[in-house]
Order: structure tokens, then sequence, then C-alpha cells
């Protein structure tokens, strides 16, 4: 399914009236979309994901999906049944270093990451949920909103065709994995309620060689729903309403390491459709995020607690008003505003003697991005030409650190950081030149920028034996880049884009190493022996160049087809001062190869498909020390069905059950991803 047909829900709490057209407008077709796609993204490096990828992967969850676009990352290899949720944020291109997203991900218009840590909950989008996903590569401009460093990942919400259906599978270790919805339809509009379930009993995350007594299985529990209504509300206008919650509950593998996700978002979308089309949106997410951390001891024998981070509560507040005034054949010209209020503040317990907590922390502060945009495009037989400008104005106010002894008495630090603002100017402009028939050639510029996350400025954390220090002091990152590609269609069922790029993100946000245990050390306390004290610290640049290659094979007629995406990026690191030692080193947890590639098959109501992903070694730490080894899986996905209503599937994750680490632990021992995973289900659909 095409973009311009996906449907696309709408996330907002807030309508807004447009003045009637001058002339009469067309009846509307309710579709639960915003505005129409602008020509100026044929310009963009673009991977689109339909919905029957969606619903037939071997993994049914977003971010497993998500990898059929190389390039684009999760910080670890872990997924979200086993990760901390704080290192599920992505990125594209090799912009890596730390968990906080770099890339922009938005359901129906409204921004997805974390008010407070910038990392995405994954379990709170069942894939099925969606009618199609497209992921743009390269830094966004205009109209998406600010923040779009590495690129956009824009997921939209499925309408009421799919639904109803139902589907309940059984897996290895004692899994359950379990989704549904119902979907109601007329001429005025539609209205849909889906939910999903997932629980397991959970592997042990070190490998087998390498564990000790502490080790144990890291259970999951997760849930989420959804309800959307989208009606006409006149002759050109829709209003699209949406309602959502999660909640994710995850162990690590040892005592002490359960963490729990849980939120709650709304939103309203006003469109117009008329001659003069606009859109007006607003949304509210409320957040909240509790984790405690142990250290593994000598031979893995006993863990320990070191850090209780008991709520992080956080909103996001929001709005954007945009408009496209009537133009010649050709030209299209979007002109907006939006604005994006988040805060969020951590508290924890810490310091443990003796297994009990001696001290409290409260960390926290709010940020506000006011933007103005511009997003044109303009086509002239075989030219497309777009060009996009924003202006940001930011604010970080009322940030604070509180420590203070549990038994009562004077504060250890209390700490109140002064209030900044600044502007900040971004743009693209991008070419897209049809030369033939099957032969479209690209080129883009660009720059964006991003404001450090409140949990980067304000929360120290541990991982491990490991501890990092926040910096209040941290400045907005910003990227600088270009790409040119070229777009082949040799033939009716064969599509080929080829890009190169090189992007450079000035002052970008790393973990930095100052210093190894024991000892003590400012902002985070002791460390242990087999532990490295680290300080967030924008660091001069990360310069990165690479190249990609996404091909597609799809027949008009036969069962058959297959797709492929690579990434080889070269990512380097530009250090002085305190990170003099990085400079020409790799960031933190950036491959340089990213592949994957699926044959599928289709016939009446059977499917299967099979996915193998490679990628290659990368290093867990900024000093290019711990590396983890390169990683080889296969998935396999088949459905076939037993009546006209009803299909039995079964399903294969990492089906070699090949060692993927996703993380070094300090020692010889590496914490793994997701092994051997089967599943056996049924999927049904009463029409």
């Amino acid at each position: 399914m095409t973009r311009a047909a996906a449907p696309r829900a709408a996330a907002a709490l807030l309508a807004c009236a447009a003045p009637a057209a001058a002339q009469e407008a067309p009846e509307i077709v309710v579709t639960g979309r915003g505005l129409d796609a602008a020509p100026g993204d044929r310009t963009a490096a673009a991977v689109e994901i339909g919905r029957e990828r969606l619903t037939a992967n071997a993994a049914q969850r977003l971010e497993s999906v998500l990898a059929d676009a190389a390039g684009l990352q999760q910080f670890r290899r872990s997924d979200s049944r086993s990760a901390n949720p704080t290192s599920q944020g992505i990125t594209l291109r090799g912009l890596g270093g730390n968990a906080a997203s770099r890339a922009l991900l938005i359901l129906d218009g409204v921004p997805q990451a974390d008010p407070f840590g910038g990392w995405v909950a994954f379990p709170a989008y069942a894939a099925d949920r969606l009618a199609s996903v497209r992921v743009t590569r390269g830094a966004g401009g205009g109209a998406l909103g600010a923040g779009a460093l590495a690129g956009t990942v824009e997921l939209d919400s499925a309408g009421a065709d799919p639904l109803p259906a139902a589907r309940l599978s059984y897996g290895s270790r004692n899994a359950l994995d379990a989704g549904g919805g119902v979907g109601f339809a007329n001429a005025g509009g539609f209205a849909t309620l889906s939910g999903a379930y997932a629980r397991g009993d959970g592997f042990v995350p070190v490998e087998r060689a390498a564990r000790g007594p502490a080790d144990r299985p890291a259970p999951y529990k997760q849930w989420s729903a959804a309800a959307r209504a989208v009606v006409r509300a006149g002759d050109a206008t829709e209003l699209q309403a949406n309602v959502a919650a999660f909640d994710d509950r995850r162990e690590r593998g040892t005592a002490f390491t359960d963490n729990r996700s849980r939120g709650a978002d709304a939103s309203l979308r006003a469109v117009g459709r008329g001659r003069w089309r606009w859109s007006a949106l607003a949304y509210l997410q409320a957040r909240d995020f509790a984790s405690r951390f142990a250290a593994v001891g000598a031979g893995r024998a006993a863990a320990t607690p070191t850090l209780d981070q008991y709520s992080t509560p956080s909103t996001g507040l929001g709005a954007r008003a945009e408009v496209e005034p009537p133009l010649p054949a050709g030209l299209r010209l979007r002109l907006g505003a939006d604005v994006r209020d988040v805060s969020g503040t951590t508290n924890e317990r810490y310091t443990f003697v003796a297994g009990a907590p001696t001290r409290v922390r409260r960390a926290g502060g709010a940020q506000r991005t006011t933007g103005l945009f511009a997003d044109g495009a303009a086509e002239a037989g075989p030219l497309t030409a777009s060009l996009a400008a924003r202006v940001d104005r930011w604010a970080i106010r009322d940030g604070a650190l509180l420590e203070r002894p549990l038994a009562g008495g004077p504060a250890i630090t209390d700490a109140r950081f002064p209030d900044r603002d600044g502007t900040e100017g971004t743009g693209r402009a991008g070419l897209a030149w049809r030369v033939a028939a099957p032969v479209t050639l690209r080129a883009a510029a660009y720059t964006a920028w991003r404001l450090p996350t409140l949990n980067e400025l304000y929360r120290p954390f541990r991982v491990g034996a490991d501890a990092v220090a926040a910096n209040a002091d941290l400045r907005p990152e910003r990227v600088r880049g270009y790409e040119g590609g070229v777009t082949l269609t040799p033939l009716p069922s064969v599509t080929m884009n080829a890009t190169v790029f090189r992007n450079r993100l000035a002052r970008a946000v790393v973990n930095v190493t100052e210093g190894r245990g024991p000892g003590n050390f400012p902002g985070v306390g002791f460390v242990a022996a087999n532990g490295a004290y680290r300080v967030r610290r924008n660091v001069d640049a990360v310069d990165a160049r690479g190249f990609e290659l996404d091909a597609a094979w799809r027949p008009a007629a036969g069962p058959l087809g297959a797709s492929l995406s690579w990434s080889r990026t070269s990512a380097r690191v530009e250090g002085s001062g305190a990170a003099a030692p990085l400079d020409g080193l790799r960031p933190a947890q950036v491959p340089r190869n990213q592949l994957s590639a699926t044959l599928d098959a289709r016939a009446a109501s059977a499917a299967a498909a099979l996915t193998l992903r490679r990628v290659s070694g990368q290093w867990d730490d900024d000093a290019n020390t711990r590396r983890l080894a390169p990683a080889t899986t296969l998935d396999a996905y088949a459905a076939l069905p037993l009546t006209r209503h009803l299909s039995v599937e079964a399903r294969a994750e990492n089906l070699f059950d090949a060692v993927v680490e996703a993380a070094s632990l300090g020692t010889d021992a590496a914490e793994r991803a997701t092994p051997r995973t089967i599943w056996l289900g049924l999927r049904f659909r009463p029409r």
C-alpha cells in the first residue's frame, strides 16, 4: 500500500475550523490520514513497509520489521522483550553514540519518543495495528518537526478495513502472543478498537559458558490497547481522534533488574481537504518508568542492588497547525507552526549498603520547542524540486538535581541549573530528475538539530559496574549532510534505489570514558574495580559516510517476491579536550554493514517468508575496547488456511540459534539477544 493511499490515523486533542472555500468543496472521502504527501518526497531516500509485511513476520514486533530498512538501528541489538527500555532509541546512518533517538518517530503525526529520555516504547505499537511504515533516511525538515537528525520513521494507523481480526500464538519458553481488533465503518467515517498481549518466561541473557548462580531467565509481560474514530465533519472536513495505553514489564536476567514502563496518549486532529487544505493537531502523552539495577560479583555468583529508579513520570504536550494554499498545477506549499513541551523527573534510591539504599535522588526539568516551517515543492516535466525551512526557538528550564540521605540531614547535592534558550534555523533542499522512464536521479542537502533530553542533561545512571554522569551544560546537536542517489525500474516488477551520503553531526552527545574504578567519581560516587566512569559530553563531531541499496522484485502476477536492503557506513568520532582519546574511533553500537533480505510467497490465503539478516561487528563502548561479534540470523514465517476465515501460523525467530551479542558485561561474558524462538498459532478473520 502506498503512503498516499494508506489510512493515517489521527492522534490529536484539538480541533480547528477553517473558513469555507470560495468555491464549493468536493465531497470528502474519509481516510483517517493527514494531508497528502508532498511531491518533494520523491527527492528523499525512503523505504516503504506495507501492511502485508507488518502482519507476516516472524517476531510480530515493530522493531523487528523496522530492520527491513538497513541502517535503521536501536542502540542495542536486543528487542523489547529483553532489552532495557532505556536502550531502545533509534537512529540511522551511523549517527549513534548513546541511546537517545536521533531519528524522529511519529505516529499519525504525533512524536513518539519518551518525553524524558528519548527512547521508544516499542510494546506500545502492535505491528498489525498499522497500515504502513515509511522510513526516510537523512535529516528531515519542514512540517514533520524538530529532532530528525538522522531521518524520520512515519507510522500510519490502519483503518477499519482489515478488521475484525484476531490472532493467538504459543511459543518457546512458555510464551503467549495475542492480539485483535474490531472495526466499524459507514459513509460518515469509521472506528476501531484493538488490543495486544504478550508474555513469556524469557531466556537467560548470558551465554551458558559464562553463567553463574546469579543468572536466570528474563521474563516479560506486555499489553497495549488503542481506540480511534474518524468522522466526517462537513463537506470537506474530517475529525480524527485517538487514545492509547500500554504497560510493559521486563526483567534483565538477575535479581534486582526488573523494570516497568507504562503510558497513555490522547490526540485529536482536524483535516480540511477543500480548496485550501489544512490540518490542526494537538496531543497529550503521559509516561512513567521504573527500573532497578544490580552489580554481579566475581564468578557471577550473586547480584546486589545498586540503584532503584522507582518512578520517572513525564509528560509531553504539543500542537501543530498547517495550511496549503491553492496554487497552480505543479506547485505545492505547506506553511505552519508547531510547539512541543516536555517535562519529567527521575526519583531514585541509591548507594546501597547491606542491600538497603542510603540515599535518594530527584532530578529533572522541562523543555519547550516552538517552530515555524515552510515546505514547498515544484514539478516541471521530468524535474521535481523541494525546499523546506524551519526556525525553532528552544528553552530549557527548571533543571534541578537533589541528593540527600534517606535517614535525614542536609542535602548532599542541591543544584539548580540556569535556564537556557536559543534559536536554530534548519532546512532541506532536494532535486529529482527523471532522466528516462526507468531512471531517476536524486540529490539533497540538509541541516537539522536535536535538543539533549532531560535524561542526558540531569540523570546519572549505571549499567552493571559502569557509571555515567549527567551534564547539565550539554548543547544542542546539529547535523549537516548531503546525499545523491539513483532510482532504477528496469522492469515493471523491479525497483532499485542506491544512495551515497555524508553526514557530520556537530556537538554529538557521547558517553566519554574519563576514569576506571575502583574509586569515587563526581556525579556518580563509587565505581567498582571492573567498572568504567563516563561523562556525557559534546564531542566535536561524528562524521558518517556510506552507501545504501534497496531493491525489490514484485511481479504483478505470480506468488513470489523478494526484497533486499543493505547499508554500509564508515563513521568516526572527532574529539578534543576530554574526548581527545576518542578521536578517530568508531561511535559505540554502530556496525559497518547491515543487511536484510526477504523472499516471500503468497497464494490465495497462504503465505510464507524467509528473512536473512546480517550485522557486522560493532563496539559496545566509546573507547572501542569491548567488541560485539558479527551475527547472521534467519527468520521464517508460514500461514496456511484451515477454513475460509481461519489460518494456522508457524513462525521461527533466529531459526539456527545464532548468538547475537547485545552488550558486553565487562568480563569475558556477553549479553545475547533473542535465541531461537518457535511459535505456532491461529489467525481468525471473519470476512
